[in-house]
Formats: C-alpha cells, structure tokens, sequence
C-alpha cells in the first residue's frame, strides 16, 4: 500500500506539470486528393481544436503480405510525405500542433490488428519494410518540429509475434527524432501492449463497447465508461504516462455505442442525438481528469463545406450537432 501511495504521488506530480495538463483537443485529418487551404484549417479553428493528426498511408496487398508500398504517384497527395508535409506546415501556421500518424491500409480494408505473416523469413521482410516506412515517417517528424510521433496504429499482431523489433523500432526512432511518442492501441488491445513506459503516452482507439440502447442517453453512456475508465487510469497509473486518445469518435446512427468501431457501410438509421451524447459522456468522464491528456476526434475532412450534414451517418461531427458540442468542450478547455 505504502509503495503505491508513493507511485501515486510522483504520478500526480508528473500530471500536475504546467505542460503536462494542456490537453490535446485534436481532430484527425482526413488525407485528401488536394492540398490544404487556409479555409480548410479555418474550419478547425472555429471549433477551438488546438491540435491535428496528419496521417501519411502505407498499403498492403493482403495480411500476409510483408511488402508496404507508400509515397507512391499513385496515392492521394496527403497520403504522401509531400503532402503530409504541406499539411504540418500550414496546421502550424496557424498555431495547430500535429500528431504525425502514418498508417496502413490493408486490400479490401482489412483489420491491421490481424496481420500475419508465413514465415520467418517474410516476419524479417516485413519488418525491414516497417522500418522504411516508419523512419521516413519520423524523420519528417523531426524536420517539421511536430510535437508528437506515432509509432503505428492498431498492430496487435505484429507486435505480439515481434517484441524485439518494436523495442529495437522504438531505440531507432529516438535517435532520429525528439519529440514525444505513443502507439494507438485498439480499444481492446491496449492493455497487452508491451512497451508504453518507453513512449511517452499511452495511445488509445478508445471506440469501446458502451450501451446497447438505439438512442443512448448521456448517464448511460456514462455509466458504460465506468469499468472502462477504471482499467484506464489503473493503467496509467502503473506505467506512470498519460493517456491520449489516438482516436475517438462515434457514427452519428442508431446504436452508436454499441460497435462504436464499426467502419463498413452499415445502414442503421441516422441519429444525430446518440452521436452527440455519446461526445457528451466521453467529454464528461475524461477531459476532467489529470492524467487524461486529450484526444483526435475521428474523424475531420479538409473539405468541410462537402462532409457530414444532416444525412450522414458516419464518423465525421462535420455540419451536425455534435460539431457545436466538441467546440464548446475545446473551448472549456483551451488551457
């Protein structure tokens, strides 16, 4: 009891650091065909976000493929080293920090979390590949003076199977850059990440399992949070790092917290009600708390006269209500 009274209190010491309780009020920046304009980013500073994730893509053919082909003329301009680049530069123009998020998109959209590989030897292949990807990622990082790096983004698998490289990964991205680093853990995978004392935040895809109720109300969904939020801060407290959503987000649809992950085309009926409360809840439970750091709504496209509006169903809070509510909670906590 003694030695966690102790771990608590340089914990709370940690968290109470005049920089450490800034919280991240981010939105994920969706990789588009075009460049970012001013009026792209004009639209996140109306919401008081203070923060952006840039998210460079790297693709594979299958999940037991160990080739990542990226920053290729085929690919979208943000998805590219150019363009992620162009997007950093113009975010932090504008005073908008960036989280630097390359990710993987898999043939057929693919779970990352699922990839396999057959043998040692494409085990070896991927990994070499990995480190081309990753590094080149880090290093525009470093260029860019992004404040944060992350390391990969929903790769349980590869991980578990591969716990010497991640370590070795991790070694190598420090030397070339020195900023602060996370993983985006999924939701369900974060507490068996092996290495968050050697980041500096605990990354997580926080789309968990909260009601199964049609039109979930707020103290229900807050309610869902609880056993969640408990292991959360258990776990930041036993690594002693803060916790940063990589990702949050809700469909605005019937059941939306239910499979809050869910990113096929499931036609639930349109329900902008349960996607506002379900923001309202996790704003409640988390952006209060010290060793919360914030988060990257998922997710923001840079066109925003063009997305969401009163018909979507999807992820984006674009031109919806629940648009007003992550203005206003951002703007509660803009310090």
């Amino acid at each position: 009891m003694r030695k966690l009274g102790l771990i608590l209190v340089c914990f709370l010491q940690f968290c109470c650091n005049g920089k450490a309780q800034k919280k991240w009020n981010g939105v994920s920046f969706v990789a588009s065909r075009e460049e970012a304009a001013q009026p792209h980013v004009d639209e996140i500073i109306k919401i008081h976000a203070n923060s952006a994730a840039v998210m460079p893509f790297g693709f594979i053919r299958d999940l037991a493929s160990p080739e990542i082909i990226f920053d290729t003329e085929r690919q979208w301009f943000g998805e590219t080293r150019k363009g992620a680049k162009q997007y950093i530069e113009l975010l932090k123009k504008n005073g908008i920090q960036v989280m630097v998020k390359p990710q993987i998109w898999i043939g057929g959209g693919q779970f990352t979390g699922t990839i396999a590989m057959k043998s040692p030897e494409d085990w070896k292949v991927l990994e070499e590949s990995y480190d081309k990807f990753i590094l080149n990622y880090s290093a525009l990082a470093q260029e860019t003076n992004a404040p944060i790096f992350c390391i990969g983004t929903e790769l349980e698998t590869f991980i578990k199977n591969r716990p010497e490289y991640w370590n070795e990964l991790i070694a190598k991205i420090r030397k070339i850059y020195s900023g602060k680093l996370t993983y985006a853990a999924n939701w369900d995978e974060y507490a068996r990440t092996p290495f968050w004392n050697q980041l500096d935040f605990i990354g997580i895809d926080a789309y968990f399992p909260l009601s199964e109720s049609k039109t979930p109300t707020v103290t229900e969904l807050k309610a869902g949070w609880q056993p969640w939020k408990q292991k959360i801060s258990q776990l930041a407290l036993q690594v002693q790092r803060p916790v940063l959503f990589t990702e949050y987000g809700y469909r605005s649809m019937d059941y939306t917290a239910k499979k809050p992950w869910l990113v096929d085309r499931t036609e639930e009926g349109v329900n902008m009600v349960g996607q506002s409360n379900a923001k309202k809840a996790i704003f409640e439970e988390f952006w209060g708390e010290e060793w919360f750091a914030g988060g990257f709504v998922w997710k923001w496209f840079i066109q925003h006269d063009r997305s969401g509006g009163e018909k979507d169903n999807r992820f984006t809070p674009q031109n919806k209500p629940s648009q007003a509510i992550i203005a206003n909670y951002y703007r509660l906590h803009k310090d």
